[in-house]
């Protein structure tokens, strides 16, 4: 039977001959069980934030929905343009789109006040065209926003002027009739026979060669604007969405456009003629 040795003290190891095991540090198995312990512990509170934050995202977005027509936080909303939508009825805005354009030069129209409301809670649209005249009448066309100026003949082109002396009252003063294209809406004729069409958008007098284009040239429907009460636009027959308007003081045809500058600048009185 081998002789069972006893082990020697641990507090002489080299006094008696024995080395201690230094494989292991002292306390090894506690330090992974402390360890694995606090592994656990992460792991736990991790998925207990994460499943808390779900919970708290779900409940947030059932009872918070936005309605169709709110706007998120952080996000831009382009919405519909108030008070300048296009011409209801007859207007040629709601069906056919005529691609040319007009040249483009500087606007130098004075900006006004934006319109205010129609009944129908929306402003700034031409919407019911007033009964043209039942007989020839004698008209002067004045600016709404410029109160102090009228369409003046000069040149062969209609332009905004201010009134100076009776020449400019004659060259100011034109003679509505039915319209040559469309009886139910206006021309104008000047003094000497011509009329008032646009070419090459721009409006001038010009005689009748009596062709189909010069008829419709110079016809324009009356469109009630709701920008000033008792004013009107001009919509050419053979441009649907395009209305007489004054720009850099010239009388031009252009394609209607949402904005206020554009509604006060094509809307117009009719008034007496000041010759």
């Amino acid at each position: 039977m081998p002789e069972n040795k006893s082990r020697p003290p641990q507090g002489q190891p080299w006094e008696n001959g024995w080395a201690p095991d230094t494989s292991r540090a002292p306390g090894t198995r506690r330090l992974w069980l402390a360890g694995g312990m606090a592994m656990a512990t992460i792991i736990a509170c991790v998925t207990a934030i994460a499943i808390s934050e779900r919970d708290s995202d779900g409940d947030s977005a059932a009872g918070s929905t936005p309605a169709a027509d709110s706007t998120v936080p952080g996000l831009i909303s382009f919405a519909t343009p108030s008070g300048t939508a296009p011409p209801s009825g007859k207007s040629g805005l709601s069906t056919v789109k005529p691609t040319p354009e007009a040249p483009h030069e500087q606007n130098a129209s004075k900006p006004e006040p934006a319109p205010s409301k129609s009944p129908s809670g929306e402003a700034g649209s031409p919407t019911k065209a007033p009964k043209p005249p039942a007989t020839t009448t004698w008209r002067s066309v004045r600016s709404v926003n410029y109160p102090d100026r009228y369409w003046h003949l000069s040149d062969g082109r209609v332009g905004l002027d201010q009134v100076r002396g009776s020449e400019s009252r004659e060259d100011s003063t034109f003679k509505q009739v039915k319209g040559l294209a469309d009886s139910s809406c206006y021309s104008f004729a000047t003094r000497d026979g011509q009329y008032l069409r646009h070419r090459n958008f721009v409006l001038r007098a010009e005689g009748n060669d009596g062709s189909a284009l010069f008829t419709q040239d110079a016809t324009f429907c009356p469109r009630a604007s709701a920008y000033s009460s008792g004013a009107t636009m001009l919509e050419s027959v053979n441009y649907p969405g395009y209305f007489l308007r004054h720009k850099n003081f010239v009388v031009r045809l252009e394609r209607y456009d949402h904005s206020s500058l554009y509604l006060a600048d094509s809307s117009f009185r009719l008034v007496d003629g000041l010759a």
